[in-house]
């Protein structure tokens, strides 16, 4: 096997747990034993399952997953600090003879588990003006502000994600130079295999709109409000993930049910897009497209390798 770790990548919805769990199994079955490793940024959260798509313990056909329940809903997590826990654990599983199989969707988790990153100063005195800045403000003003210092970034960054708009105008700060200036090329840390999942838009906006229906039904709204009546305050992330701000609003009576699906169905189909965007830079992936032949396409693109 010409690599070290292998990497199941794609859209929200796409069916990458489905794929990485049937290549674990094949790859079992062939002596080549695998472990998986969570890449996506809600599921590290204990008690956010039902919105998060948390795979549960009775369906992950007995193979080990990592990384996932992490930390509590109360913390935060960055990816320079995803990206120690990821790459020690794919360490500890390759010195046990394993592979790491890593699977999800958060672009830039991902990117620091997998590659060389040279992560760009903090200030958390301009971090914490620039948050206090953003209230007074708001989104677009901060947005404007990247546009003018960074035309690139505002490009990239959407206004309404005001917290990497917000980290890239504390890495102007510090450094004096654009934001994506200071993010280097991609080069992966060991030999590695991405995979990605190619889904049509026509098909993949329905999956989504199903998904996200089935939360509510699956009892979304209960798994929020013991989340809002947890001993401490949630942290900014859990609070706002794509889903549980919808239902938090709800519950505030903020907006009605059919709402609160609608805005969540719409802002997943944005973050879909965001990241197809995104992996879709990346050249060094390959793209199979979402068919009944995807794991035989996935197998056949392992034993050819990197």
């Amino acid at each position: 096997m010409g690599f070290s770790a292998l990497a199941i990548v794609g859209p929200t919805a796409s069916g990458k747990s489905g794929l990485a769990l049937s290549l674990v199994e094949a790859l079992e079955s062939s002596g080549q034993p695998a472990e998986i490793i969570n890449a996506d940024a809600m599921q590290l959260y204990r008690g956010m399952d039902i919105g998060t798509a948390k795979l549960p313990k009775n369906q992950r056909r007995g193979i080990e997953h990592h990384l996932i329940d992490a930390i509590e809903p109360s913390a935060e997590m960055t990816a320079a600090e995803y990206s120690k826990l990821a790459i020690d654990t794919a360490n500890e599983i390759r010195v046990r003879g394993k592979l790491p199989v890593f699977v999800g969707g958060s672009m830039f988790y991902l990117a620091a588990a997998l590659d060389y990153f040279d992560f760009a100063p903090t200030d958390k005195e301009i971090r914490d003006q620039l948050e206090s800045q953003a209230e007074v403000v708001g989104n677009l003003e901060m947005h404007n502000q990247l546009a003018r210092l960074d035309p690139e970034s505002g490009k990239k960054i959407h206004s309404n994600n005001v917290r990497k708009v917000i980290r890239a105008l504390e890495v102007i700060q510090i450094t004096g130079l654009p934001f994506v200036s200071t993010l280097p090329d991609p080069e992966y840390l060991v030999p590695t295999l991405t995979i990605g999942i190619d889904v049509d838009r026509d098909v993949l906006k329905p999956r989504i709109a199903d998904r996200v229906a089935g939360m509510w039904s699956q009892g979304l709204i209960d798994e929020a409000g013991r989340l809002l009546e947890g001993k401490t305050l949630l942290s900014k992330t859990a609070r706002a993930a794509i889903g549980y701000q919808q239902v938090f609003q709800q519950i505030s009576g903020e907006l009605d049910e059919a709402s609160a699906i609608q805005d969540t169905i719409r802002l997943t189909n944005r973050y879909a897009r965001r990241q197809m965007s995104w992996f879709k830079r990346d050249r060094r992936t390959h793209w199979l497209p979402d068919s009944p032949e995807l794991l035989q396409s996935a197998l056949e693109r392992i034993r050819l390798g990197v």
